[in-house]
């Protein structure tokens, strides 16, 4: 674990989007440590009321709202219901995010484009109701929650890659437009995080490969130089930085963390 600096997000707002379950929830709880308060939305209201106890034990101030971030109207809904809770929106993590494994030839439309919907279109419905309040106060902070999958090309996942090369383009765009208003906007692109899309791609690459599931984690791990899967809380302590005023020289950027697998 490592060390938290405590009230660098003393009494500032977080909207974390996916944030019942991995990064998501990681990145909750840090914001908790460092003093936020975090608007948490996620599809399924069961996992976010789970997480809304458990994070609400630290004492801090949670508040939860069930939307579908590829739903623009959901999402309207969610924004005015956080802006109403909170009353201002100083940090915005987009971190909700689906993944597909799929040969590009084998790939429905539907699946498809459920990807883009939720890792692109999800990050512009969000980012466009949230940015107008942070434009009125000129200050701001948006984290983006891509992948070393957003910069370069891998078998079977090109829904997933494309939606994140796309994420780190906005990333840049939006860092450049909105500099200006004092509003930062960074992307954070983890390797492969322990958690359910990992799950994911082990399953399917062992089920093409023939191989069990110990040898193809095994096989995984070991084309990092570190060993390892990257872990969530690992995720959530760049996402403080990047979200505090240490960083405030920093935008449009994309911040591998991968150990070393990825050197761009």
């Amino acid at each position: 674990m490592s060390t938290v600096i405590k009230g660098r997000l003393e009494n500032r707002n977080a909207l974390i989007t996916g944030g019942s379950r991995g990064i998501g929830k990681a990145i909750a709880h840090r914001f908790i440590e460092e003093g936020a308060n975090v608007f948490l939305c996620a599809r399924g209201e069961g996992s976010l009321s789970d997480t809304e106890k458990e994070l609400s034990k630290l004492g801090g101030n949670v508040a939860i709202y069930p939307a579908d971030v590829s739903d623009r109207k959901s999402v309207k809904l969610m924004v005015d219901h956080a802006l109403k809770s909170f009353g201002d929106i100083d940090i915005l993590v987009n971190n909700a995010g689906i993944m597909k494994p799929s040969s590009f030839i084998d790939y429905s439309f539907d699946d498809f484009d459920r990807i883009m919907q939720v890792n692109l279109y999800g990050v512009f419905h969000v980012t466009q109701a949230v940015v107008h309040s942070m434009m009125e106060r000129k200050k701001g902070k948006i984290v983006n929650i891509a992948s070393t999958a957003g910069k370069w090309g891998s078998m079977h996942q090109s829904a997933y890659n494309a939606s994140k090369h796309a994420v780190i383009g906005l990333t840049r765009c939006l860092g450049l437009e909105l500099a200006p208003y004092n509003i930062k906007v960074n992307a954070i692109c983890p390797a492969g995080v322990d958690g359910d899309e990992i799950n994911t791609m082990v399953d399917y690459w062992a089920k093409k490969t023939g191989q069990t599931r110990k040898e193809m984690l095994d096989d995984i791990k070991s084309r990092s130089p570190i060993g390892r899967f990257i872990n969530a809380e690992e995720v959530a302590a760049l996402a403080a930085y990047l979200a505090s005023d240490e960083s405030d020289a920093m935008t449009a950027q994309s911040l591998s963390l991968c150990g070393g697998y990825l050197m761009v």
